[in-house]
């Protein structure tokens, strides 16, 4: 006894939805969004600030934005390749340089609302921004999972780039020439575990000083490239007709005189 396939029919497709793009991409958690972005009624169009930060390989994004109904409105971001303005031109992308582009954006946003004055933040110790951002110790480098709490001095080694600073000691005792490639930049810029700590401090200070965002000085492109065809307007299209029209006329009568 044989079995019916079960089709798909034209109903099902005609009913099919797909996700939203961002979805389909992997870019955005809408069941995470929605709860960042709900905003109590009583509030009426008082904007919710959320802080987003993203890693990639060779950056990392930190941006403050609200949600709109047109769209996300991004009211100030800071990047970790704007760092070496503030002396810091290697090891972009690690826990301190992760600290250092808070750092900056914090300050930034509040030098841009004229605020920085009033909110210093914590200037001795662990140089925060004076944002007030709800978090949980548990993101901290530091934090004890059995002890349930957080080591602040391991947490301020990570701040400082003490973490670079060890393995920069291991790898110099146990394996040089893997010392030299690994940390090559490093090197070039006199850079030693001594002074790791020292340098972070001064980044911070720099940073302190001013936040402002700086323009790129590269020049914008000339000319765009055209990869395709340049669309025409009605009146090109049928002048291109009549051309075409005139030329195959022209053809046919130059035919017709040589059969005679």
């Amino acid at each position: 006894m044989g079995f019916v396939k079960a089709q798909k029919t034209k109903a099902y497709f005609k009913r099919f939805q797909v996700p939203f793009k961002r979805r389909r991409e992997g870019k955005t958690d809408y069941r995470a969004r929605i709860r960042l972005t709900n905003q109590d009624k009583n509030k009426y169009n008082t904007p919710k600030y959320r802080f987003v930060v993203r890693f990639s390989n060779k950056d990392i994004t930190a941006q403050i934005i609200s949600a709109n109904i047109t769209g996300d409105m991004v009211l100030a971001s800071a990047y970790s390749h704007e760092l070496p303005r503030y002396g810091l031109e290697v090891g972009l992308t690690n826990y301190a340089a992760a600290y250092c582009t808070g750092l900056l954006l914090g300050r930034r946003v509040l030098k841009l609302l004229e605020m920085d004055d009033e909110y210093q933040g914590n200037v001795e110790g662990a140089l925060d921004a004076g944002l007030d951002i709800p978090h949980s110790d548990k993101r901290f480098a530091g934090f004890s999972k059995d002890s349930k709490q957080l080591d602040a001095e391991v947490h301020r080694k990570y701040i400082y780039g003490g973490h670079v600073a060890s393995y920069m000691r291991i790898l110099m005792e146990d394996e040089p020439e893997k010392y030299q490639s690994h940390f090559s930049e490093y090197i070039k810029r006199g850079i030693e575990a001594d002074n790791i700590e020292s340098l972070y401090k001064k980044v911070h200070a720099a940073i302190r000083a001013d936040p402002s965002a700086k323009k790129s000085e590269k020049a914008p492109p000339k000319q765009h490239k055209r990869f395709n065809l340049k669309k025409l307007t009605y009146e090109e299209r049928k002048a291109k007709l009549i051309d075409r029209l005139h030329t195959l006329n022209a053809a046919a009568g130059a035919d017709s005189e040589d059969e005679d």
